[in-house]
């Protein structure tokens, strides 16, 4: 006798056998999943290796971009400290002449007049290129006639700059780049040259390993490469050597590439490379940064991709042989079951439903007058709580106090007649089965029938749920907009038949955003059930409240004898909100604004009459919140008006019908312009030029601010760039940003690409934001930092008017506090107004920020802000908005009243 164990072993053994005859009659399966994880796992590379290219891309273009910005910053340093080694030697030779060549400069460097010789020296050097007097200590006077900057000024006929190659200097015997002016005698003939000699660390001493790196590159050449001088990382290269191992071909007086270090670099390193043009100089400066030490977190995060990748491929591979081995187990039970269900089919469908077999029973003319059951399952019994054989030979009238029974004979004697019937049927409350919900299929076989009962009650049970949850607001448990849109037009028809009135009251909460926005969502979402449950409280029982969405509900009021029913309940809704809500965090006061509408007088359906309730609501709204107002006719107007104004301001935007004029700002202590603040204007088609209080409240309103804003920062960069090529001196302009700009945009990158896009330093930008846009979170304060770190200032405008913090003011330290004109008016009318300023410019100056103050417009107002140490000031008392000019309208020097 075969023991259990091996008997099991067997069993298992075959059923194995089976299930893999099995499967290998489906080899559909295993080629559609292969396929499907081969087309995902090729889908996927592709998307990775494409992202990882243009990732690549893009860091390169990114690192082209910083290495031509570096070089834009580096020549214009290299220009500022060529023009202060020329101003020295220009002073030089006019103390000079001027004490008739009694002058030592040796004696000048010990007082401190001339910086440190390791930086540059300045020698006086004779018409026989002797040198006579040097700020070289301890130099030794050795002959320089033979030296070619010294005969290229005594050849000279002119007065000019000249710059020499770098040499190893005879009198201080290190490297060094000279820069000589011609001497003169009183009759003009050559008498000499100053010499000023600059070491080569001079013009790479702004080398800083924090932005170039450990290898990047900082040079200087001039157009025929005569001059040639740099440094990789900390090597600064001698004269006789070069970073270069094949100096490139850099066209155009500014550019960027990126250049193959076996073919360009003494150290064979890659770069990312930007030149540009000294402006005044005939020297090229050239910045590159380290391609390896560039794409050091691309790399990384290259590295991370395709690791990530593999392992998901991996387990892509893994889910599909899992989901192989599924699917045929799940074929192999559905053949299975096919089987059995073919084997028990024939003696029932469902274990879980009732079958009966059913005969008619007839009165002597033929009438059926009952049914009686000549058979049924065990499934079928129970529902009446009885045994199969106890329920077989009973009446369908035994079932009356389970079932409607006229229903259910109806049923039964059309399926006689017709050959089927289906329905559902709902049991009565008093029904002592646990079903509320069955359904009933009768199918006629001869002269019996045969007849199924399904329970159902679960289904219309969670079809009864979907339906409430679909017509309920999950947050407050009141009716939503679903709801209102199919109870409002039932409503409305009902009181067109009884010829009754029906009030639509429009409820928008003023004030929920800076809540939601301040607090959180979560303290909103509490406080909008709280609304909810005051909205109950403050009508009556049988009026409906709504939450519509957001901050919006409706209540709707039936059977309206009076207007002034209306009226009281909105007065109760405006009254209940006068009370703070006392939340978790905190207690918040918010209030209401509510239009009216009636029906039929103001609409003759539900989509007309909540249209005009939004109207009325809208004109509480415009008038100053808190209040109720029926609808009335001119408010459609009025809407329609400032939809018109919309509509123009969009097209102005498209259109570009708006202007910059500058209006300048003076430093009180010089009188010297010192920046000037962009106004927009709009040239409209027809009504000529508008001021900004025409139409900037309904741009913030409406979010086309960003757009208008967006014109305004590429139009001054346009106009700076205008101005910078008939005059390189320029002031910064401050362009105004809206808060909802660093709320839907991104300020950073519109700002620098505008910045870009014409060719514009940074330092001549700066941006004014409100103080309320202080407190407005890191979304703001994120954008500002990056701006200030590219070298853009940030002003705070209209300072006073709102509530900020001083941690914020500190924190993002800001540059420029702009006081508000309300303040600025009062400095010279009260002492409070004088103290208010004082304690202003204090706390700006504590936190090294500049005071400018708005609306000067008086001169005792100018002697008091002098007198207050405030750095700067605005208004018609300077100047008007100018529009713009061929050039920067720069005011000439504002000599400002000396406070007595």
């Amino acid at each position: 006798m075969p023991s259990p164990r091996k008997g099991r072993a067997e069993v298992l053994l075959n059923a194995f056998r089976d299930k893999w005859q099995f499967s290998r009659r489906k080899p559909k399966i295993f080629a559609a999943w292969s396929l499907l994880c081969m087309a995902l796992l090729v889908i996927a590379w592709g998307v990775v290796l494409s992202g990882l290219k243009e990732d690549r891309a893009a860091v390169d273009e990114r690192a082209k971009f910083e290495a031509e910005a570096l070089a834009h910053t580096y020549a214009d340093r290299l220009s500022r400290s060529i023009n202060s080694i020329d101003l020295v030697s220009q002073h030089v030779r006019f103390e000079w002449e001027s004490l008739h060549g009694r002058i030592r400069l040796e004696r000048m460097r010990r007082n401190g007049l001339f910086p440190s010789p390791s930086l540059y020296y300045v020698t006086i050097v004779d018409k026989n290129g002797i040198p006579l007097t040097s700020t070289l200590p301890n130099f030794r006077s050795t002959a320089l006639a033979d030296r070619p900057y010294f005969l290229e000024q005594k050849n000279s006929k002119t007065d000019r700059l000249v710059l020499a190659p770098p040499i190893m200097g005879r009198m201080s015997m290190a490297n060094v780049v000279h820069f000589s002016r011609r001497l003169t005698d009183g009759n003009g003939n050559f008498d000499g040259i100053v010499l000023v000699s600059v070491s080569l660390e001079f013009f790479t001493a702004n080398y800083d390993t924090a932005i170039f790196g450990e290898h990047g590159l900082l040079a200087v050449a001039n157009s025929d490469r005569s001059l040639e001088l740099g440094r990789i990382g900390q090597n600064v290269y001698p004269p006789e050597q070069s970073p270069f191992s094949q100096v490139p071909e850099m066209t155009g007086s500014s550019g960027r590439a990126q250049l193959a270090g076996s073919d360009y670099f003494s150290d064979k390193r890659s770069r990312y490379v930007g030149w540009q043009q000294l402006q005044d100089y005939p020297l090229l400066a050239i910045a590159g940064l380290d391609e390896a030490e560039t794409l050091i977190p691309y790399e990384r995060m290259r590295r991370d991709t395709l690791w990530r990748a593999a392992w998901a491929s991996f387990g892509l591979v893994l889910l599909t042989l899992i989901a192989i081995a599924l699917t045929i187990e799940m074929a192999w039970r559905k053949h299975q079951l096919d089987i059995t269900q073919t084997t028990y089919r024939l003696a029932t469908e469902e274990g879980s439903e009732g079958f009966y077999i059913v005969q008619p029973v007839r009165e002597a003319d033929g009438t059926v007058s009952d049914f009686v059951v000549i058979d049924c399952n065990q499934p079928g019994a129970e529902f009446f709580k009885l045994r199969r054989h106890q329920f077989i030979g009973r009446k369908i009238s035994f079932v009356e106090r389970h079932f409607n029974l006229r229903r259910l004979r109806t049923g039964l004697i059309e399926a006689l007649d017709k050959g089927a019937y289906d329905s559902e049927m709902d049991l009565p409350i008093s029904s002592p089965l646990s079903m509320r919900w069955v359904h009933l299929k009768v199918v006629r076989s001869q002269d019996n029938l045969a007849v199924r009962l399904r329970d159902i009650s679960e289904a219309k049970a969670h079809v009864e749920e979907l339906r409430r949850r679909g017509e309920e607001d999950a947050l407050t448990g009141l009716p939503n907009r679903h709801w209102v849109q199919m109870h409002l037009p039932v409503a409305l028809e009902q009181a067109r038949r009884n010829e009754e009135s029906v009030a639509v009251l429009f409820v928008d909460l003023d004030g929920f955003k800076k809540v939601n926005d301040t607090a959180g969502h979560a303290a909103g979402d509490e406080l909008l059930q709280h609304v909810a449950l005051r909205l109950k409280e403050a009508t009556r029982p049988y009026d409906k409240v709504v939450r519509f969405g957001g901050d919006e509900f409706v209540i709707i009021l039936e059977n309206v004898e009076h207007r002034i029913d209306a009226a009281q309940v909105a007065q109760r809704v405006v009254a209940a909100f006068k009370t703070p809500f006392r939340l978790r965090q905190a207690n918040h006061t918010v209030g209401t604004s509510i239009g009216i509408a009636i029906f039929p007088s103001d609409g003759q359906d539900a989509a007309t009459l909540l249209e005009k309730a939004d109207i009325a609501m809208y004109s509480v709204k415009t008038r100053g919140k808190g209040a109720y107002q029926f609808y009335e006719a001119k408010f459609y107007n009025a809407l329609r008006e400032r939809l018109k104004k919309e509509t123009d301001i969009r097209n102005a935007i498209e259109r570009d019908e708006f202007v910059v004029y500058y209006q300048p700002r003076v430093d009180v202590a010089t009188g010297v312009t010192v920046s000037m603040e962009a106004l927009v204007r709009w040239k409209h088609p027809t009504k000529g030029l508008l001021e900004p209080y025409d139409f900037i409240v309904l741009a913030e309103e409406t979010g086309l601010i960003i757009g208008i804003s967006e014109l305004v920062i590429d139009k001054v960069c346009a106009q700076l760039a205008s101005w910078a090529k008939r005059d390189a001196t320029l002031v910064p302009v401050s362009v105004n940003v809206s808060p909802q700009h660093f709320q839907h945009a991104d300020v950073a990158k519109i700002v620098t690409s505008a910045l870009a896009r014409h060719r514009v330093a940074p330092d001549l930008i700066e941006l004014e934001i409100t103080e309320s846009s202080v407190m407005e979170g890191n979304e703001i304060s994120g954008a500002l930092s990056i701006l200030q770190r590219k070298g853009i200032k940030i002003l705070v405008d209209d300072f006073g008017t709102g509530y900020s913090s001083l941690s914020q003011l500190h924190r993002l330290d800001f540059d420029v506090l702009k006081v508000d004109r309300t303040f600025t008016a009062e400095v010279d009318r009260s002492e409070q107004g004088r103290v208010f300023f004082t304690a202003i410019v204090t706390m700006a100056h504590a936190l090294g920020m500049r005071v400018v103050a708005e609306g000067a417009e008086r001169a005792s107002q100018m002697a008091i802000l002098k007198e207050l140490h405030c750095d700067e000031v605005q208004g018609f008392y300077i100047s008007r908005p100018i529009p713009p000019e061929s050039e920067q309208p720069v005011l000439a020097r504002h000599f400002l009243p000396v406070p007595e």
